[in-house]
């Protein structure tokens, strides 16, 4: 059970900030920095040979995150995926909420541009390209979020200042 500070304190650190990162994890943070906030991650992940990025994923499996390092931007935070119950976008509580919730959200603060995709397993992957996040919803509700760093139409990676 959760005290009332703590609950506050997790909204914050479970606040998604597109293109920055959540709660106190920026994008562009390096291992040590990420190390320093998390503590040890429960695995490490190392990308496949045949991975078009090469990158390490650090598993926080009990916090309910990933955490992705890719070597061509010298292994700093640049993509988290996370299936947490208190993840929040927009100060709003999104896990379990609909797809059409979500896309009014996401319209409420201006993405329109979406690209919705039925997966194999029978799951939705709804994605905003520009904004760099992709949500995940299987029997209607929300289950996981994956969203990175900003790329500008160089390709080039917005870090956040």
């Amino acid at each position: 059970m959760q005290t009332p500070s703590q609950s506050a304190a997790s909204t914050e650190e479970n606040e998604i900030v597109l293109g920055v990162g959540m709660g106190p994890l920026k994008f562009g943070a390096t291992m040590d920095e990420v190390r320093a906030l998390m503590g040890e991650p429960e695995e490490i992940e190392e990308s496949e040979e045949d991975d078009e990025f090469e990158h390490q994923a650090w598993n926080y499996l009990e916090e309910g995150y990933s955490l992705y390092f890719d070597r061509e931007d010298d292994y700093r935070l640049s993509c988290i995926e996370t299936d947490h119950p208190g993840m929040r976008l927009y100060g709003e509580a999104i896990h379990s909420k609909s797809p059409e919730e979500v896309d009014a959200l996401m319209r409420r603060h201006g993405h329109e541009q979406s690209e919705t995709e039925k997966m194999d397993t029978g799951e939705m992957r709804i994605s905003y390209e520009k904004e760099m996040i992709d949500l995940y919803f299987d029997e209607g509700e929300l289950q996981f979020v994956n969203f990175g760093v900003f790329i500008n139409d160089d390709m080039e990676v917005q870090w956040p200042a």
